[in-house]
């Protein structure tokens, strides 16, 4: 019976490991993000709440991926003061997501009585209302 050769696992088992880290670290900001302003302004219901939570934590991961890449700032995740600044990075992109979540769920229970065709000339009024007329 011939014995094979197995490599060593440590050097691929640290790199895991750091990549798991950083994962961890970030989605713990995402989630972050959302506790935050879910504190600052309560959703009104279990509804409201879910897509909330989801939409933040996805702005802010995806979001915070962007930002990252287009200011090319990943050589700030070399130290650990440069992760703990792209973790606040990564938590200031999603706050927009739960600002725009609460806006559309005002907007629509406030036509709630409406049928499709009305909320349609209402996002056309609105239009109209922000450009100007154009």
């Amino acid at each position: 019976m011939r014995d094979q050769a197995m490599s060593e696992p440590g050097p691929l088992t640290a790199v895991g490991g750091i990549a798991l880290y950083k994962l961890g670290a970030f989605g713990f900001v995402a989630v972050l993000a959302a506790v935050v302003v879910m504190a600052m302004t309560l959703p009104k219901t279990v509804r409201e709440f879910v897509v909330a939570i989801i939409s933040t934590t996805v702005s802010s991961i995806c979001g915070g991926a962007f930002v990252v890449r287009w200011f090319g700032l990943a050589a700030w995740a070399n130290d650990d003061i440069g992760l703990i600044a792209l973790g606040g990075v990564i938590f200031v992109c999603g706050l927009p997501a739960w600002v725009l979540v609460r806006a559309w769920f005002k907007w629509a229970e406030n036509r709630k009585d409406k049928d499709l065709a009305q909320l349609a000339t209402d996002l056309q009024d609105l239009k109209k209302t922000v450009t100007g007329g154009q």
